[in-house]
């Protein structure tokens, strides 16, 4: 029976520099940086690249891949294994580099519920010639609009709400009040995101009924 005062705890364990592979692998690969005769250490680093290439054998004979393997290798060793790898081996400094932050866009703009694909579409029908074209696109867009609006507001909204803000977002480029046309009514839009809910519910309806037991 094993001693509680012989117990080992991962805090006080060596660190693991890849923990996904565990700490068996980490101790093989401090067994292969401890071999003095470097034939014998070339070998059983091949034997730990090969174990190694086994967890995913799909994998394994992609030279990407082997490339993959072997920086693994050298970063679980602290680069502290001396090998002859059959890739260049990758200095520290660069495999320790931290990628370069992503520059998420820092617009807030004024009607989040519309979502910034709208100003997008704004901006292009903007640059338009006058036409049939533009005229086709700017209705478009003032349509999904209130579509938007109500899967916020989820009741109502006026036309001019929507020509309104369609204005303030184009700087009074685009403005549809004066031409007297209506977008589609409310109500229609109400009803086919009512529908959608219906069919995908119906759709679960006729899953759980298939699935209950006959007797």
């Amino acid at each position: 029976m094993v001693s509680i005062d012989d117990l080992e705890y991962n805090t006080e364990r060596p660190h693991l520099h890849i923990p996904e592979y565990g700490r068996h692998f980490q101790k093989m690969v401090d067994h292969a940086v401890s071999i003095e005769d470097r034939e014998e250490r070339n070998k059983v680093a091949q034997a730990i690249i090969s174990v190694m290439g086994n967890l995913q054998p799909h994998l394994r004979d992609v030279p990407d891949f082997q490339h993959k393997l072997w920086d693994q290798l050298f970063i679980m060793s602290d680069f502290k294994l001396e090998v002859d790898s059959p890739f260049p081996i990758t200095a520290k400094e660069v495999l320790q580099q931290r990628p370069e932050p992503l520059e998420y866009p820092q617009n807030h703009p004024k009607y989040r519920f519309y979502g910034n694909n709208i100003k997008r579409m704004i901006d292009v029908a903007v640059n338009w010639e006058k036409g049939d074209l533009r005229d086709g696109l700017e209705y478009a867009i003032a349509n999904h609009m209130k579509k938007c609006y109500l899967n916020w507001n989820k009741d109502s909204v006026e036309d001019t709400v929507i020509f309104d803000h369609l204005k303030e977002l184009s700087n009074g480029a685009i403005d549809l009040a004066p031409d007297g046309e209506n977008l589609t009514e409310s109500n229609q839009f109400l009803k086919n995101r009512s529908n959608k809910g219906n069919r995908s519910g119906g759709r679960k309806n006729q899953r759980n009924h298939r699935n209950k037991k006959r007797h």
